[in-house]
């Protein structure tokens, strides 16, 4: 049964890095459904890597930082496959080169790049992809996190970049409900192990702490995120819109659980 009906759908997943990033286990989510994926990596160096993970899918070239390399995208993928169903935003980019920083120390051009890169170039792709995406069943799924209201010191200024890109969301959504409808949303994971937040100062220790936060014990894995993205994408999700869909196996609820409280204080 396909409960999905995402049978020879086409969606454009933007942001594949590697085996463990969010978006191929979506590719790989998607593929199993019957849907023709396509993706978008940000280099040629990336597009030469990707390809051997990929199979047959086309990979295109995009830097999103660049609009005329966004309106290239549209163009190519346009010519290649006419009308596409779904859109994945799975990118994400911030400067950790000057090492960690209290939050009020933010480099004010790391900030603004990872603003760029991160949360507008959703407004530049719906934007540009506005005649290419099917206007009655379209669908955009943005990778998002799974609160922006806990001050974590180690992700820095990310967290609030991910906050204006969960409200792109809703702004989206209205904007394009004047002529189509397309809907808008957000996968927000826990946290993950994946290549990207390796680079994070002391993501290690923030993930082991997750993963005993969480109901079950066990941390949120890259295939539950990439469920739910391919639920979005599907017309069983065509009653949400604008939303923010968490997926942290409960920690939201669990910040004080016994075995958290009463834990031994680490030596000092």
């Amino acid at each position: 049964m396909d409960f999905l009906q995402l049978q020879d759908k086409t969606i454009l997943i933007c942001g594949l890095a590697n085996r463990k990033s969010i978006a191929f286990h979506t590719g790989t989510v998607l593929a199993e459904a019957g849907a023709r994926v396509l993706y978008s990596v940000r280099s040629p160096e990336r597009q030469q890597q990707v390809a051997k993970i990929v199979g047959s899918a086309p990979v295109f070239v995009c830097d999103f930082s660049d609009q005329a390399q966004i309106d290239r995208l549209r163009d190519e993928v346009a010519a290649q496959c006419g009308q596409i169903d779904g859109l994945v935003h799975s990118l994400a980019f911030a400067d950790y080169s000057a090492g960690w920083l209290p939050f009020h120390e933010t480099p004010r051009r790391a900030f603004l790049q990872a603003v760029d890169i991160s949360c507008f170039s959703l407004v530049a792709l719906a934007n540009a992809f506005r005649n290419v995406l099917n206007p009655e069943t379209g669908s955009v799924v943005a990778v998002s996190i799974s609160t922006t209201r806990m001050a974590a010191e180690n992700y820095g200024y990310m967290a609030p970049i991910k906050a204006a890109l969960d409200s792109s969301l809703c702004f989206l959504a209205k904007s394009f409900s004047q002529f189509s409808q397309i809907r808008f949303n957000a996968a927000a994971p826990g946290l993950l192990k994946s290549s990207a937040s390796a680079g994070i100062p002391g993501y290690v220790e923030s993930y082991l702490y997750a993963e005993q936060a969480t109901l079950r014990k066990r941390a949120v894995e890259t295939r539950e995120v990439a469920n739910t993205i391919a639920f979005l994408l599907s017309p069983r999700s065509s009653g949400i819109n604008a939303q923010h869909i968490v997926i942290d196996a409960g920690m939201g609820i669990n910040y004080f659980d016994n075995s958290l409280v009463h834990r031994p204080a680490l030596p000092s």
